[in-house]
């Protein structure tokens, strides 16, 4: 029984020897030698590269940003209370990746693509790399069509077009992140995908942001990426990066995207955080050297691809925060330089509750008509002079002189039209009702409209071309041209829908 037994076991061990096959696994690693505020200091990583993902263990990941000649620098995704000092630290020969694609549609993550909101895990196949160099010349085509914001003031005066970077820029609380807000609701069926980057942003904003979106019906065309106020500054400062990334792979796809980043303020603020405690030299309001960089980087990579590259597009619309309207401090100066205009918003002008509050002589775009369809550009052309020359004659006609009949009439139609250009929020305008709109404005149909009687004339002026003259609107979207055929059958509804009224109002006189 004891010679069997021990037969067995030598059977045994020689099948497991002649089985035996030598697995040589070489892992690169290092051991962390400082820890602390989200930074690791590595030793023994000589062939670390330049934001190379390194593996702590048990699901912790790091990026390495300074290569030092005894040391790596790395900041860590995650919590670095988990991290000592000593541990073990690999190298995963792989640049920091995110997942991409359909399913991310809809959802809210955070910046390294895992799904935030409760609705379970995400399933996609696709990785895209973080940082990306942007396309080249060869690969881009002039910005030639346009995103309808469903902003009056924007769509007529600072038109935004498809591959374009427009910043909006202000003070806190005068609506910046409103306009973004409306811009992704009015893509609801306009086939243009919407990525919404929050930077250190509070959490209780972004869950009132996302139910009006759902509200609104957005979310089916909208990712939600989250770097809130409680997480790293590594997660902010990786944030917008990683959703310019998730729009990369629509665009390669040759899809029109949009993206938000909420804000660039912030983003810098993070940034410089973690320079500092990397120890990298520090420059003008301590900023690092490369802060400039930083955003033109990841700008650059919004672009409207030519055919040959699938004629893809990313939009950018970069949001800065002013401080006292200080649009020549150092980060508004950098970001102003690098994109293709700006929306300036004014708390003087939100206060006197002209809103959208937008400065119609600092914001510019510099794509201007070519983002707009032909029956926008006939009337925005003459909406823009006309403001101008309001906001001029309205700053002399304050010294109270006497002002000639012609005066008086610029002045009069001025007020209508900046009264017609303010717009409620959560309220996109389709361009059709916009053109209507503002031809009847510039053109003088409602100089004899009360101002304070503007906002309840236009919203019956748009149910009366919804019953009346709906013709007319689907002449627009589909000509998107205005000849003189369709001018006077804008006037006609107009002066129609004007005479309903005054019937109205001569009716109500007689009741009282």
């Amino acid at each position: 029984m004891v010679d069997k037994k021990k037969d067995y076991v030598i059977e045994t061990l020689k099948k497991q020897i002649s089985d035996f096959t030598e697995h040589v696994a070489v892992d690169k690693v290092g051991r962390v030698i400082e820890v602390g505020d989200g930074i690791a200091k590595i030793s023994g990583l000589s062939d670390a590269m330049a934001s190379e993902m390194l593996d702590f263990g048990n699901g912790n990941f790091g990026v390495a940003l300074n290569l030092e000649e005894d040391m790596v620098g790395a900041i860590i995704l995650g919590d670095w209370l988990k991290i000592k000092e000593g541990d073990v630290v690999k190298s995963t020969g792989r640049i920091l990746e995110v997942p991409v694609g359909e399913n991310l549609i809809g959802r809210v993550v955070n910046p390294l693509g895992e799904a935030i909101d409760g609705k379970g895990k995400i399933d996609t196949k696709d990785f895209y790399p973080v940082e990306k160099i942007a396309p080249g010349v060869i690969t881009r085509k002039s910005v030639h069509e346009p995103v309808q914001t469903g902003i009056k003031s924007v769509d007529a005066m600072i038109p935004i077009g498809r591959g374009q970077r427009e910043l909006i820029i202000g003070d806190r609380q005068t609506g910046k992140t409103a306009i973004a807000i409306d811009t992704i609701i009015n893509q609801k069926g306009q086939d243009l995908i919407c990525i919404y980057v929050a930077i250190g942003q509070k959490e209780s904003k972004i869950a009132k942001l996302m139910t009006k979106l759902e509200e609104a019906g957005a979310m089916d065309h909208t990712i939600i990426v989250v770097g809130g106020a409680s997480d790293p500054s590594s997660l902010n400062y990786i944030a917008p990066f990683s959703g310019c990334a998730m729009a990369e792979y629509f665009m390669d796809k040759g899809k029109d995207v949009l993206i938000v980043y909420d804000d660039l303020s912030k983003h810098a603020v993070a940034y410089r955080e973690i320079s500092l405690l990397l120890r990298r030299p520090p420059g003008r309001e301590a900023y690092p050297g490369d802060v400039f960089y930083l955003h033109s980087r990841l700008l650059e990579r919004s672009a409207k691809l030519n055919k040959d590259f699938g004629g893809g597009s990313i939009t950018a619309l970069p949001i800065i925060e002013t401080q006292a309207g200080d649009i020549s401090a150092y980060i508004p100066t950098n970001v102003i330089s690098i994109t293709d205009g700006q929306i300036f918003l004014e708390s003087d002008l939100f206060n006197q509750g002209v809103r959208p509050a937008i400065n119609v002589g600092l914001s510019v775009s510099r794509v201007g008509s070519a983002a707009q369809t032909k029956a926008m550009k006939k009337v925005a052309g003459k909406l823009r002079l006309e403001v101008a020359q309001y906001g001029e004659l309205a700053a002399f006609a304050q010294f109270g002189s006497d002002l000639d009949e012609t005066t008086q009439k610029q002045l009069e139609r001025g007020k209508r039209i900046v009264e017609i250009l303010k717009q409620g929020q959560y309220t996109p305008m389709p361009v059709e009702k916009q053109v209507t709109i503002l031809y009847a404005a510039v053109n003088g149909l409602l100089d004899d409209v009360q101002v304070e009687k503007l906002n309840e004339f236009e919203i019956g002026l748009n149910k009366y071309y919804e019953t009346e003259a709906s013709d007319v609107l689907k002449e627009i979207v589909e000509k998107k041209e205005l000849s003189d055929e369709l001018n006077a059958k804008i006037e006609k509804v107009t002066k129609e829908y004007k005479s309903t009224v005054e019937e109205l109002l001569v009716k109500e006189e007689i009741e009282q």
